[in-house]
């Protein structure tokens, strides 16, 4: 246990001194390390929420808006069902109450027909991996002699409702990683929310606009035969229009055809941008190949007429289509400042969000609460670590000494690992690494006893400390084993802060057994081969 080959001495002093180099970026601002050459490391350990302040979102998914528009869509396709089948039908309505979609048949006899096609519209729901097959998302039932009724089922909505949730993390992750920021914390809370904290952020309002917008790109023609302003009034719409609104203040009418030309999905690409000619900011955006085929045809169909840009149903800008736009690119204009171009440009390339969320609970942690939470945790720590150094050199005089410096190394290397994942350190992370330092020495606080033990049965110095290792060791390994599997399963069921604490704590115990069992061994081995002592002061 003793005798440390030179293949040993050599990695372990290279862990060390990588722990250390690893950790010391933490010393210093991130404008003195753009100042260093680019091969020394400069991650640094990212700071939660609770640390350098930043915002506490909840969003909560609208419910009803993501019904309807499943609604609306499989309206379609039992219209674009029937039609394939030849069977006509004098009534089509949707009712999103009982979250239903019902047809009535022109022909009764065609009742049978129409239900056995329509069935194959409900698509089998599996719950998970695990359930397996849970129903379909659609009942399909007759109603009479002549309607069918189809209805969204529990299963169905709440297969929906997961995917809708997973699609909205991943489209506010992609907002939020535009936005700049460092290690934002996105995930699910219940059946219906998500939970959105972001450090370091300045502008919450922008963030919260930018999260909040649905996204829904649209591109639809103009009808140049309507009077908006008319039909603004009189609020009749002629068949096949639709009436929107301008984003200008104040809002202009605009009458535009029902039908939906593009949608934000053809999209590859947006970026703001400027205009060559007037120097105005603009969003500059490109299609995929399928999205610049139609988007050619329809400006080349339509040349000389209105071609209206909608965002979340309000009309952006509504150009005149003056020639064919065949390379699949454009740009949209309306009065931006460069932050409102920069905004678009995430929103179109981030996609659009399945339903809209709305706040239901904000919170702002100011930077002057993170820095007293931050404080207060270096007080902590420099005091438990106090304690601790006091307590062992008083109990384990030269040996304690060397668990003191094997305990400064073990929070070196905690550092240097945590910044070398990119980690994010909160306030129950701090409270990790403080419980770590205790956790530190419990290894030399039973090797030292194992050796007093020996020294006591009359053992040499040399076969005391040799015993006290070796018979140590499995309890160490248990304890500190036993310790990790506990600290992983809260890592696994826990969230946010619990985890923050779990992944120090984790790192802690890993970093401590390797200090315990090899850094002290190593100090204590190569005392022992050079002083010779004739007894142990411990």
């Amino acid at each position: 246990m003793l005798i440390f080959q030179r293949w040993k001495l050599i990695l372990v002093l290279a862990i060390v001194v990588l722990g250390f180099l690893f950790a010391l970026p933490n010393l210093f601002s991130a404008s003195s390390l753009a100042r260093v050459p680019a091969w020394i490391p400069h991650k640094q350990i990212n700071l939660g929420l609770d640390l350098q302040g930043g915002a506490h979102l909840l969003y909560q998914l609208d419910e009803s808006e993501m019904v309807e528009d499943w609604l609306n869509n499989l309206r379609g396709d039992v219209r674009e069902t029937l039609r394939k089948a030849r069977i006509g039908y004098n009534d089509l309505t949707q009712n999103v109450a009982s979250r239903s979609v019902s047809v009535k048949m022109r022909d009764p006899a065609d009742l049978d027909k129409a239900y056995a096609e329509l069935r194959k519209l409900a698509v089998p729901v599996s719950s998970n991996v695990f359930s397996g097959f849970s129903g379909y998302d659609l009942t399909v039932d007759r109603q009479g002699d002549d309607e069918i009724t189809l209805t969204v089922t529990v299963a169905g909505l709440t297969q929906r409702m997961s995917s809708a949730i997973e699609a909205s993390i991943e489209t506010i992750r992609r907002r939020v990683d535009a936005f700049g920021t460092t290690e934002p914390s996105i995930q699910r809370q219940g059946r219906n929310r998500v939970l959105v904290q972001v450090p370091g952020i300045q502008d919450v309002e922008r963030l919260k606009k930018l999260i909040g917008e649905t996204g829904k790109l649209e591109f639809k023609l103009v009808d140049p035969a309507a009077n908006a302003d008319q039909v603004a009034q009189s609020k009749h719409v002629p068949p096949g229009d639709e009436l929107r609104f301008t984003t200008t203040t104040p809002p202009e009418p605009i009458v535009l055809k029902e039908q939906t030309l593009l949608t934000g999905q053809d999209l590859v690409d947006a970026q703001p941008g400027f205009d060559p000619r007037t120097g105005e900011p603009v969003v500059t955006f490109r299609f995929d190949a399928s999205g610049a085929k139609r988007f050619g045809k329809v400006t080349q169909d339509n040349v000389g007429l209105p071609f209206a840009i909608l965002l979340d149903e309000k009309v952006i800008t509504a150009p005149r289509i003056n020639e064919p736009i065949l390379g699949g690119t454009g740009q949209i204009s309306g009065n931006f400042t460069v932050e409102k171009a920069t905004d678009l440009a995430v929103l179109l390339r981030s996609g659009a969000l399945p339903a809209k969320l709305t706040v239901i609970e904000e919170r702002t942690v100011g930077a002057s609460l993170g820095a007293d939470s931050i404080a207060a945790g270096k007080k902590a720590a420099l005091l438990g670590l106090a304690m601790v150094v006091v307590f062992m050199f008083a109990a384990y005089g030269l040996f304690g000494l060397f668990a003191n410096l094997a305990l400064l190394i073990n929070i070196a290397l905690i550092f240097g690992v945590l910044s070398l994942m990119g980690s994010t350190l909160t306030l129950p992370g701090i409270a990790g690494i403080v419980l770590t330092m205790g956790i530190a020495v419990d290894a030399n606080v039973l090797i030292n006893e194992r050796i007093r033990e020996e020294m006591r049965s009359g053992k040499s110095p040399i076969s005391a400390v040799e015993a006290g290792y070796t018979r140590a060791m499995a309890t160490i390994i248990d304890s500190n084993v036993t310790t990790l599997i506990s600290t992983l399963v809260l890592f696994w069921l826990g969230s946010g802060p619990v985890r923050g604490f779990a992944v120090t704590l984790s790192v802690g115990i890993i970093t401590s057994m390797f200090t315990a069992v090899t850094v002290t061994r190593l100090m204590v081995a190569y005392w022992l081969r050079w002083t010779r002592p004739s007894f142990v002061p411990i």
